[in-house]
């Protein structure tokens, strides 16, 4: 026999174990129990009717805004699918009201109350569970109570104070009395507490200052949470009404929230302008949660210690 001469599969194989067959995978709770199928049944139809319940509105305001004039949005039974798709109706949000400057404009206040509540919320979250200073306890009583306060008991003496500095009707009046908000506070401090001492210590040990030991040790630990931070203040300031009609007068420095209501008072009756107004609302958002979605999540596990 040749060298080159293969050898058969039958004899190459003789003696050889079979392949296992792989294993189906269990689905089992928290406990480990393995999960017996109505139950898992149960699990999945719950999950698929909160989606349903979340996402379904805004499907159907998506498909509203691509709906041609012809096509009747009450029809019963209700079509889901547009039959002739178009982004006519964005062009006619943008043709009655001047959609981008009112999107910049709530992007500029967004962007900035984004950095001064990461920058502010991240200091005072790390003063409050790292540092050693008399009234800390209390400092942090204050801030829980803020959150209790309900913003339409203070509203009236936020505008005062806004008239008194002569911010009235600036974005920067806008901006200000959210510029720190109390809630991310205090989800900084959780995360800082959740990173062991043992790290700082030992920096502290090696000669590190508490800047030195912010920025390279705590900080870096709690990027999940930072992201967090990060998507609640840019919603909470791309999504505020009640604040920027208040303070607000002029309508080149209206945010995108008061100029879209101007389709509803207008155009009460054309409900694809109203779909396409909410829309163009709602994409940056979406946008900014696809990006940071996976610091988002990382926010479950934060303080934990990488080998």
């Amino acid at each position: 026999m040749s060298t080159t001469e293969k050898i058969p599969a039958t004899a190459a194989g003789r003696g050889a174990r079979p392949a296992p067959k792989p294993r189906r995978r269990r689905i089992t709770d928290e406990n480990g129990r393995r999960m017996p199928v109505w139950e898992i049944v149960l699990r999945y139809g719950l999950l698929l009717a909160v989606l349903a319940l979340m996402i379904g509105p805004f499907l159907w305001q998506l498909s509203t805004s691509l709906k041609g004039p012809h096509e009747d949005i009450f029809s019963s039974p209700p079509t889901f699918l547009p039959s002739d798709p178009t982004f006519h109706n964005y062009e006619r949000v943008a043709d009655t009201i001047p959609v981008w400057d009112y999107a910049l404009n709530s992007l500029k206040v967004a962007a900035a109350n984004v950095v001064t509540n990461c920058v502010g919320a991240t200091l005072a979250g790390y003063a409050l569970a790292r540092l050693r200073y008399r009234g800390r306890k209390a400092a942090t009583v204050v801030f829980v109570l803020a959150m209790l306060v309900p913003v339409e008991g203070i509203i009236i003496a936020q505008f005062t104070t806004m008239r008194e500095l002569g911010l009235n009707n600036t974005l920067i009046g806008v901006l200000l009395p959210g510029c720190v908000s109390a809630l991310n506070v205090l989800l900084m401090r959780n995360a800082f507490l959740n990173v062991p001492y043992e790290i700082e210590e030992a920096a502290f040990v090696d000669g590190a200052n508490v800047w030195q030991r912010f920025l390279r040790i705590s900080l870096p630990a709690v990027k999940g949470t930072l992201a967090v931070v990060a998507i609640f203040a840019f919603m909470g300031a791309w999504d505020d009404f009640l604040w920027p009609l208040i303070v607000l007068s002029d309508p080149e420095r209206f945010t995108l929230t008061i100029g879209l209501n101007y389709l509803h008072g207008t155009f009460a009756n054309d409900e694809r302008l109203v779909a396409a107004g909410t829309v163009i609302a709602v994409l940056p958002l979406i946008v900014l949660f696809a990006c940071l979605q996976r610091y988002f999540f990382r926010g479950v596990g934060e303080g934990a210690v990488k080998g």
